[in-house]
């Protein structure tokens, strides 16, 4: 049977019965959503690759425990798993994550440019690194539904299943990062647009 075609659900209780196999193939289906998720938030890939393991350490001991009841919600779980280790990270450092790029990654270079000519590329950078530098000076719950939401690519439904809280707490925070982002530009008098 192939991987895809074998539910999460499935693999659990493969693995829960003794094959180590089947908790191989969770972590593969899943693992770039979870890295992403993680990196998203520390901007480090040493540490996102940490509490990565960490994460599937801890899912490992759940399972082998007989205390999982996720049904039907493994990514979901697991996602949960690695935010609550991600702030407890970041507790145990008593400060918040700030936004910093590296020498090999920025979210912002994954977004597309539309225009061709150097110029308008030049312009764009700014914009990205204006909106870059707005975003990290949200407070850390509305910046993470922002960063969950359109650099990981989460629906609302999987942010707040992964941030334990509910749907409603999550639209509500984008809905203040987007406010607080309106004001940010508002007092900057920020322009941005290519225009």
């Amino acid at each position: 049977m192939c991987t895809q075609q074998i539910s999460d659900n499935e693999l659990v209780a493969q693995f829960i019965k003794g094959d180590e196999n089947a908790l191989q193939k969770l972590i593969i289906r899943h693992e770039k959503k979870v890295y992403t998720s993680i990196y998203l938030l520390v901007k480090d890939s040493d540490l996102a690759n940490d509490i990565f393991q960490d994460t599937f350490i801890k899912v490992i001991n759940t399972l082998r425990s007989g205390n999982y009841n996720e049904e039907g919600k493994f990514l979901s779980w697991v996602l949960r798993i690695a935010h609550n280790l991600t702030i407890d990270h970041f507790r145990g450092q008593k400060r918040m994550p700030m936004a910093y790029d590296s020498e090999e990654y920025s979210i912002f270079d994954t977004l597309p440019l539309m225009d061709s000519n150097i110029e308008d590329r030049i312009i764009n950078k700014q914009i990205q690194t204006q909106v870059r530098q707005l975003v990290d000076q949200l407070p850390f719950d509305q910046k993470e539904v922002v960063i969950m939401r359109h650099y990981g690519n989460m629906s609302f439904k999987e942010i707040a299943e992964a941030t334990n809280v509910s749907i409603n707490t999550s639209l509500g925070r984008m809905r203040y990062a987007i406010i607080n982002l309106r004001k940010m530009i508002e007092e900057k008098n920020l322009m941005l647009s290519a225009d």
